[in-house]
């Protein structure tokens, strides 16, 4: 064979190199599953790899569900939600953690227990609460336990209009009331807050605020008329956290996360009779 045609040897050097490009960052997701694909553990699991990052999971809780609702709820027991944790940080530690639908004070109180004991890499909570058509994905018992142990352990939450009313204790109708909501969570909580206004009527952006006791930003898209948001929070969240487990610090990864969703919805797909996100952007 002539030698122009044959491929150099692999040295050590080429071979580190080889494996720097190959390297890939984890996150963690502690959720729901969602039967429906759209939000939850699956939505997470295709933006991280809409994003570069390897997905890892802690389930809480089976769903039955659809675009159209919620079924049914079956939640994990306490020890297989901590067992899972444990085996992903044991071979796999993440570069950055997300939660979702942590459902009972039982399943929070446990993620509190093991983030205290161990390794706290950035944490972002999506404090979800209620789903898009009204079932209860957060137990009443266990809000208070969510805002009073599991928020001072985060890095960031990113409740939206309806979670932020249930946190504030109070109607949110502005861009000035998102700010203030922000600024009122950052105060009691101690963790930085991105308020998520997209649920607000009468505007013709989708705006959220964005504070961490220094910087303010304000985050707007326009609206997609027509376009199911079922999995958006997910998404967002998500999106936050692979960019963290990336490197990026927190405000930019908020700000390419807000890009990265507003294209997601931008071009949505039809599936059956449904939208659903373009993870794939």
């Amino acid at each position: 064979m002539a030698a122009g045609n044959r491929s150099a040897p692999e040295t050590e050097s080429n071979g580190m190199r080889k494996n720097q490009r190959r390297r890939m960052q984890v996150a963690l997701t502690i959720a729901g599953s969602d039967s429906g694909g759209g939000a939850g553990i699956q939505a997470d699991l295709k933006t991280f790899a809409a994003l570069g990052v390897h997905g890892t999971t802690a389930i809480t809780c089976l769903t039955a569900q659809n675009p159209a609702g919620v079924a049914a709820v079956e939640a994990a027991s306490p020890h297989l939600v901590h067992q899972q944790m444990k085996a992903v940080f044991a071979e796999l530690p993440p570069a950055a953690v997300k939660t979702g639908m942590l459902f009972s004070a039982e399943i929070i109180r446990t993620v509190v227990e093991f983030f205290q004991s161990g390794e706290r890499p950035p944490l972002v909570v999506d404090p979800v609460m209620v789903s898009t058509s009204g079932a209860r994905l957060l137990q009443e018992s266990a809000i208070e336990f969510l805002v009073e142990r599991l928020l001072p352990l985060a890095t960031l939450v990113t409740p939206n209009l309806d979670e932020a009313q249930l946190l504030v204790e109070g109607e949110l109708k502005s861009i000035e009331d998102l700010r203030a909501a922000a600024r009122f969570i950052y105060e009691r909580c101690g963790c930085a807050v991105l308020v998520k206004g997209g649920h607000l009527r009468g505007g013709k952006e989708a705006a959220d605020i964005y504070y961490d006791g220094k910087t303010e930003l304000l985050l707007a898209a326009p609206f997609v008329r027509g376009v199911s948001t079922h999995g958006t929070g997910c998404t967002y969240s998500a999106a936050i956290t692979a960019h963290v487990a990336r490197g990026a610090n927190l405000p930019t990864a908020v700000q390419l996360a807000k890009q990265y969703i507003s294209a997601a919805i931008a071009q949505s797909r039809k599936v059956a009779r449904h939208s659903v996100l373009d993870h794939c952007v």
